[in-house]
């Protein structure tokens, strides 16, 4: 990445919900450490891919950078200015540069507003008045995003799981954003669908010079999407890297275990890769693991792992940008698919 201002940085990026119990009088009894101490970089028209298993922190993290939650800790950064704890008249400029595409089709559509009125809606509360109406603007953005500009009046309803992500994706491309933030944005459908919806993006974001922030944890949609991808665990970034860096040659176990996961076509003489099967399950983000948060799933942990948290750094023989945070990481390149 350039030395130049990212469009995004965040810096120690922390998001802790509070749990409150005791009766009659409520007080706070622990935290749902969800987001804890996230470092990344998001450059103009790059996308970046965020993976991990399900409860991770991923979609907490993407709501954060929108600031659709408030962060507990830390400082996001668009464009050199701190938005970390901005009022909403203080956030207005910037509103309209970063959009959210949300994971469910179905719940993130208004079943009583017609598509035209979803699309328009977010030029209408920032009082935009394109050239030639904004029923006009509606309709071009429905075309470019595969639609036809004669569903204006339809509800969604009418519409399929892959039709109504693409009105979402229609209302994130109104107001012209510099950043979409696409939080699990074909998880909800069809497999013969995703490739549709993914390409689309693809296409946008080439044609228009628009960052994504794309979370998912299919690691196969993210290595076809994604210029760079950093893989979070328990509410933190365990390694983050170029694409074919990541892919072919991961350096923290936890990153090795999702990748040995991924299914691929082989020939019935080719050696199979070798499967990794992680013991136990995620810890709770309310009482996490001290030092390395994966060190209790893990079969390189040591005293060590449990007495210090690694940090995220360069390790020996990685590539500029590769960074990882194992305090023993992974040496064996894997082999290249094709």
């Amino acid at each position: 990445m350039s030395s130049a201002t990212p469009l995004l940085e965040v810096s120690g990026l922390t998001k802790h919900f509070p749990i409150y119990g005791g009766f009659p009088i409520k007080r706070k009894v622990g935290a749902v450490q969800a987001v804890d101490g996230l470092d990344l970089r998001v450059a103009e028209g790059e996308s970046l891919g965020l993976v991990g298993e399900s409860g991770c922190g991923k979609s907490t993290t993407g709501r954060l950078i929108t600031r659709l939650l408030e962060p507990t800790g830390g400082t996001i950064s668009y464009r050199g200015r701190d938005i970390t704890h901005a009022s909403r008249r203080q956030l207005a400029p910037v509103r309209s540069e970063i959009q959210m595409i949300f994971q469910d089709p179905y719940s993130s559509l208004n079943p009583r507003q017609t598509v035209g009125s979803i699309i328009k809606s977010p030029m209408e509360v920032n009082g935009i008045e394109p050239d030639g109406g904004r029923e006009k603007r509606v309709r071009e953005l429905l075309e470019l995003v595969g639609l036809n500009p004669e569903h204006y009046n339809r509800f969604p309803h009418e519409f399929s799981g892959g039709q109504r992500q693409r009105i979402g994706v229609a209302r994130a491309l109104t107001l012209n954003p510099k950043l979409i933030v696409a939080d699990e944005p074909v998880s909800a459908l069809d497999v013969s669908i995703q490739a549709q919806v993914v390409n689309l993006l693809q296409e946008l974001r080439k044609e228009l010079g628009i960052a994504f922030v794309f979370i998912a944890h299919d690691l196969a949609v993210v290595r076809h999407f994604s210029e760079r991808v950093a893989v979070m665990y328990l509410g933190r970034i365990v390694e983050i890297a170029d694409r074919a860096d990541l892919y072919e040659n991961p350096r923290h176990p936890y990153t090795r275990a999702l990748l040995s996961a991924v299914p691929e076509a082989t020939a019935d003489d080719a050696p199979a890769r070798e499967r990794i099967r992680l013991a136990g399950d995620v810890p709770s983000p309310i009482s996490p693991p001290s030092g390395c948060r994966f060190r209790t799933r893990c079969w390189k942990a040591t005293d060590t792992c449990a007495a210090q948290a690694p940090p995220l750094v360069r390790a020996e023989g990685n590539s500029a940008g590769h960074l990882t945070a194992c305090h023993y990481p992974e040496t064996a390149r894997l082999p290249v698919d094709g």
